[in-house]
């Protein structure tokens, strides 16, 4: 009788399901609501997040899926460096440094070389013919003969409406001495200058300096290497200038890290999250310098130049939504140098620009490793789509009311991950928390699985286009559950 009293409840209480909190007792006052409209909204920052309870933003590591490209051509080699990925409608295109020695930034055997891919995994390396390199026009190389541009040659897909065909493309290149020098190119192989003088010169420019089409802010946008200190001094950073034609520029401005401890950004990688082009993305490499882990027996043994293996550098991830505030959630490394010693060397795994869908589920992460060896090659690293942080809540459970917005369309969609026994349910409040009738948290259908693009929806159906158009706030509670992104469509 004892057992069977103690089986009922151990039963009750380890079988119940998840209970419907009280809303969350935090006062709502109306404040002005942010225009969210269509926009896919990302967990990578608190810009949403009202209050919450139980509940934290969790970074997620990208997957290493090994080297995709090897530097091995006799005009590339052990100093290559400085990628950018584009993805088109049509192929993967992939540009970095050709560098077999280290020089000064103009020498100019350093050129820029090319690859391409129908899936941005399988890559190749076409004979363009463009330019005599190494006594052959057999080799892969866009652009030759360009002095320092070639050094940080950094290109673009000019998404601004209306640009010329034979502009498509846009790129800047060159270093403090010859400021930044712009290119244009009607299919991203074929570039020429846009003009002879530099367009921009109030930078150090000793990094990749790169630039894009901003569709939010609707301006040219570049961000750039400059200085905490006079000259070369101080912390490598990150300033920031706009422009209207990408010739004209704005004062430079200093970008602001927050309350955060200042550290070596040696190359910021800034560009506009492609499923979410108003949220800017930085994948940034951190630079130690100083901090040494390889001996000088085993830099030998590895083939390491020897100016390039006291120090170390790792990936970190940040953010902006424009103006020169990045946000940084995490101070940890979003991705950290692999095991064994090759990579735990000066300039290695520095990040390609640009984030790339590689798959109808995943994107794509490209860094270069093992720099300054003759093994210097292209890893990928992927990620679920929007996966970069998530709003979670553990087993116990959790909520995350969210500021008060405005939307526009018809259906609500989330990318989330539950476990088998976790779940996710939302509420529509109005700007001052009090529900929706019809949108209830007892009336939302309960959410399990793991999906990029799951409708909500409550007893009476998914569809949200009455309250289109008004201020809400989103209720979200959770068990067990990751919670990337959301959008109204």
């Amino acid at each position: 009788m004892r057992r069977k009293i103690f089986y009922t409840l151990f039963f009750l209480l380890f079988s119940t399901p998840l209970v419907l909190p009280q809303k969350c007792s935090y006062p709502m006052e109306p404040v002005d609501p942010i225009h969210l409209d269509s926009r896919r909204e990302l967990f990578v920052d608190h810009f949403l997040i009202d209050h919450w309870q139980n509940m934290r933003l969790v970074m997620h590591e990208p997957v290493d899926k090994g080297i995709v490209l090897k530097f091995d051509n006799p005009w590339e080699g052990p100093f290559c460096g400085y990628c950018t990925v584009i993805k088109t409608d049509e192929k993967y295109q992939l540009y970095y440094r050709g560098m077999p020695d280290v020089g000064k930034d103009d020498n100019q055997i350093v050129t820029t070389c090319y690859a391409e891919s129908s899936d941005g995994i399988h890559w190749r390396k076409p004979d363009l013919g463009l330019f005599e390199v190494n006594g052959t026009m057999k080799n892969n190389v866009v652009l030759a003969n360009a002095g320092a541009v070639n050094h940080n040659f950094s290109p673009f897909l000019d998404a601004r409406p209306g640009v010329p065909r034979e502009q498509r493309y846009k790129a800047l290149g060159g270093t403090e001495k010859s400021g930044l020098i712009a290119y244009v190119s009607p299919d991203g192989i074929h570039w020429s200058k846009l003009r002879e003088k530099a367009v921009f010169t109030r930078g150090k420019f000793d990094s990749q300096n790169v630039s894009f089409w901003s569709v939010a802010e609707k301006c040219y946008v570049c961000y750039f290497r400059t200085w905490t200190g006079t000259g070369y001094s101080g912390f490598r950073t990150v300033s920031r200038t706009t422009s209207a034609d990408f010739i004209h520029w704005t004062d430079p401005v200093e970008m602001d890290f927050g309350d955060t401890p200042q550290e070596n950004i040696y190359i910021n990688q800034t560009h506009p999250y492609f499923r979410a082009p108003h949220i800017y993305l930085a994948i940034a490499a951190r630079f130690m310098p100083g901090r040494q882990v390889l001996t000088e027996e085993q830099a030998k043994q590895l083939d390491v130049n020897p100016k390039y293996f006291k120090d170390c550098s790792d990936v970190v991830l940040m953010s902006s939504r424009g103006g020169n505030r990045y946000e940084r959630t995490f101070m940890s490394a979003f991705i950290r140098p692999g095991i064994g010693l090759q990579n735990w060397v000066s300039r290695s795994n520095y990040p390609a620009l640009n984030v790339v869908q590689t798959g109808p589920y995943e994107m794509s992460i490209y860094l270069n490793q093992n720099y300054a060896q003759p093994t210097s090659h292209l890893h990928r690293y992927s990620l679920r789509l929007d996966g970069f942080i998530s709003a979670y809540a553990p087993y116990k459970g959790g909520e995350l009311v969210t500021k008060p917005f405005i939307f526009t369309g018809g259906r609500m969609s989330l990318n989330f991950a539950t476990s088998a026994a976790g779940e996710i349910r939302v509420e529509i409040q109005d700007e001052i928390g009090n529900p929706f009738a019809g949108y209830h948290l007892e009336d939302a259908n309960t959410i399990i699985g793991n999906e990029i693009d799951r409708v909500v929806s409550w007893k009476n159906g998914a569809n949200v286009t009455n309250l289109a158009g008004k201020t809400v706030r989103l209720r979200f509670v959770m068990k067990d559950a990751h919670l990337y992104s959301f959008r109204f469509k």
